[in-house]
């Protein structure tokens, strides 16, 4: 199994590198983007990430370590180097010392229960090493990357290793695999009920079973899935009141009140803080073609 194309980005002073690449179609849609990074900054660095139709593994190469304050309990920061994050519905403040090493792979979240054989809510509720989970594998797969000697070659590793354990591991509900489908098709726009008279379930049942193997509920899920789009749309320069009508809001005070909700800022905060991302530096997003992430400081 090979990897697509991989787009290679540096600094010519060497301060930072980033590599993209898709995964083997094999692995899609359930792998949806592999990045490799590396930053040598003098400076900390503190990110804001905003709330993703993804669940995130971040596999650390080198000891440096990341501080994750969750909006939601920010009386309560994280340290991780290695991270494997669910899908959540608050903002994230990520700040490091200015220097990173290592791979992040996105996946869509009936994947990551398919891969790591654990409850989506619990990995929705708080962030895990994943080096620690049973079996040692992602420890000895982490290992393995960090010594290979290019990002190509890691982007296959990578390819080989979650083949292998999407073919081992449990199999998500095929009913949650198409109403995630249908769910992040529309944009978060399609009733709760109608998605469970798609795939045949109850609407009780497709909530329980969505939360163990998405990580939240279908309209908790749906909440993500709308201000992904909007901030997608508005990042484009679209007026934010015809943002607010094709993504399914109520109104543009509705859009307003969710995105200060789930992000921390105002929606002209988000997109302005956002312009520099233009001039340069490092890639900050965390899905391809999406608008997930602001640089705060550094």
């Amino acid at each position: 199994m090979t990897s697509r194309d991989m787009d290679l980005r540096a600094c010519p002073m060497g301060t930072w590198e980033a590599a993209d690449a898709l995964p083997h179609p094999r692995l899609r849609p359930g792998v949806l983007a592999y990045r490799g990074f590396r930053l040598a900054l003098d400076h900390p660095r503190i990110r804001l990430e905003a709330p993703i139709s993804a669940a995130t593994l971040v596999l650390a190469f080198e000891e440096h370590p990341i501080t994750l304050t969750r909006s939601d309990r920010p009386e309560r920061p994280l340290r991780r180097m290695s991270v494997l994050s669910g899908l959540r519905t608050c903002a994230t403040l990520a700040e490091h010392g200015g220097r990173l090493y290592g791979m992040e792979v996105s996946l869509a979240p009936w994947m990551a229960f398919a891969l790591f054989d654990a409850d989506q809510h619990d990995l929705a509720a708080e962030s895990v090493d994943p080096l620690l989970l049973p079996g040692g594998r992602i420890a000895a797969l982490t290992d393995a990357l960090a010594e290979a000697p290019c990002w190509r070659r890691r982007f296959r590793m990578l390819d080989v290793a979650l083949a292998d354990w999407a073919a081992t591991g449990p199999r998500p509900a095929p009913q949650i695999v198409r109403a995630w489908t249908l769910l992040s098709r529309s944009g978060g726009t399609l009733p709760i009920p109608r998605l469970a008279d798609e795939v045949g379930w109850g609407v009780r049942q497709l909530e329980h079973r969505f939360q163990q193997q998405i990580g939240q509920r279908p309209k908790a899920a749906a909440r993500v899935l709308r201000m992904q789009r909007a901030r997608r749309q508005l990042s484009r320069g679209q007026p934010p009141g015809e943002v607010a009508a094709a993504c399914g809001f109520y109104d543009q005070a509705h859009l307003c009140r969710e995105f200060k909700a789930m992000t921390g800022l105002t929606s002209t905060e988000f997109i302005e803080g956002r312009v520099p991302l233009r001039r340069g530096g490092p890639p900050v997003d965390r899905l391809p073609g999406e608008s997930t992430s602001l640089v705060l400081a550094g």
